[in-house]
């Protein structure tokens, strides 16, 4: 039997980058041999189908969000941590000439409301960054700088649809009017701190 000359998460890693530029419904089989460079029987072999490889890419870009929950978890202030995590996605969103946005809201947009494998792997990834935002929320309550009366979960869910949202927003607004847009909403979001 012949090993394997690569590694899966790289090729996973790989697709993940034609997924998040394509969208799953565009991107084709071929997308992903020539964004992988391996090919269909090898791609078969190791994910089984295309909506494998899709999974599979979808747990990887959890480590991409990776720098948002340490971000989160860092020193600092709930109303300073959260601003500049909302600045990076602004900033990614304004920054990114593709316009790919993040691959979890466009997976939540396109399949997770008929694809229950998709569906888990998107709350898996969004629960980490709420976790997250709940953990600062409550640190910043027993430090004094958020009101006790606020429901920390609650407002982690907000966040979390907000920076969804931003994503969202992004896409669908003219350029001309996506930064101030956002700013907007970032200074709106914060307000509820």
């Amino acid at each position: 039997m012949r090993t394997k000359e690569f590694e899966p998460d790289e090729i996973a890693d790989a697709a993940m980058q034609v997924f998040w530029q394509r969208g799953y419904a565009a991107t084709s089989v071929q997308d992903l041999v020539d964004g992988t460079g391996l090919s269909r029987s090898s791609l078969y072999s190791t994910f089984e189908n295309k909506e494998g490889l899709y999974q599979q890419a979808l747990r990887r870009y959890a480590a991409v969000t990776t720098a948002n929950v340490e971000l989160l978890s860092g020193p600092g202030s709930p109303h300073t941590l959260i601003r500049q995590l909302l600045v990076a996605i602004a900033d990614n969103e304004l920054n990114d000439p593709q316009r790919r946005g993040c691959l979890v809201a466009n997976a939540t947009l396109e399949l997770a409301g008929r694809d229950e494998a998709v569906a888990e792997l998107v709350a898996h990834n969004l629960q980490r960054l709420q976790k997250a935002l709940e953990a600062l929320i409550r640190r910043g309550q027993q430090a004094g700088e958020v009101a006790p009366e606020k429901n920390p979960r609650a407002l982690a869910r907000f966040f979390v649809n907000t920076m969804q949202g931003m994503r969202v927003l992004s896409k669908g607004t003219p350029q001309r009017l996506r930064r101030q847009s956002l700013l907007d909403v970032i200074d709106v979001a914060l307000g509820t701190l």
